[in-house]
C-alpha cells in the first residue's frame, strides 16, 4: 500500500518539469521579441541615416553589430524552444499536433532521448558561440600583420570545428 502510494507520487512528480517547459517558452518568446525589436531599431537607424544623407563614423559596424546581436538572441530563443519541447516530450507526453504535422518543424522538434535533446541543444549553442565570436571580431581593431594572422587562424579554427561538428552529426 505505502509502496504503491509512494510510486504514484514519485511518478506524478515528473510534472514539476512543466515549470521548466513553461518558463522556457516564456524565455524563448522574450528573446524573439527582444531580437525583433533590435532588428527594428537597426532598420530605423539605417533609414534615418540614409534619409539624412549622413554617414556616421562606425555606421557599417553598428548595423552589422545590431543584426548579429539579434541573430544571437534568435538562436538562444531556438535553444529555449528545443529545450522546452524536448523536456515536455521526454517527461510528460508526445505532442500530438507535431505527430499530425507532416512539415519539417515536427521533425526538428521531435525529441526521443536525453542524448538527442543534448545534441540538438549543443549544436545550436555552438552556433550561438560562433555568432558571438564573429560579433567580437567585428569590433576588434587590427594593428598589424600579426593581428591579421591571428584573425585568419581563429576563423580557420572555427571553420574546422564546424566542419567536424557537421560530420559527427551525420553519423
Amino acid at each position: 500500500m505505502f509502496e504503491r502510494l509512494f510510486e504514484n507520487g514519485l511518478w506524478a512528480s515528473r510534472f514539476v518539469v512543466l515549470l521548466a517547459v513553461f518558463f522556457g517558452l516564456i524565455g524563448a518568446i522574450i528573446l524573439f521579441i527582444v531580437a525583433s525589436v533590435d532588428i527594428y531599431e537597426t532598420a530605423t537607424f539605417v533609414i534615418r541615416t540614409y534619409l539624412a544623407h549622413a554617414h556616421p563614423e562606425h555606421f557599417h559596424e553598428d548595423v552589422v553589430g545590431g543584426i548579429i546581436g539579434a541573430v544571437d538572441f534568435y538562436l538562444i530563443g531556438v535553444v529555449m524552444l528545443i529545450f522546452s519541447f524536448g523536456l515536455y516530450e521526454l517527461f510528460i507526453s508526445d505532442i500530438d499536433a507535431a505527430k499530425d504535422d507532416s512539415g519539417k518543424g515536427s521533425k526538428i522538434l521531435a525529441i526521443h532521448s536525453l542524448d538527442q535533446l543534448k545534441d540538438k541543444i549543443s549544436k545550436v549553442i555552438v552556433m550561438v558561440l560562433v555568432v558571438g565570436f564573429f560579433q567580437k571580431i567585428a569590433d576588434t581593431q587590427y594593428n598589424g600583420a600579426l593581428d591579421m594572422l591571428y584573425f585568419a587562424l581563429s576563423i580557420t579554427a572555427v571553420s574546422v570545428g564546424l566542419f567536424f561538428l557537421g560530420k559527427v552529426g551525420k553519423h
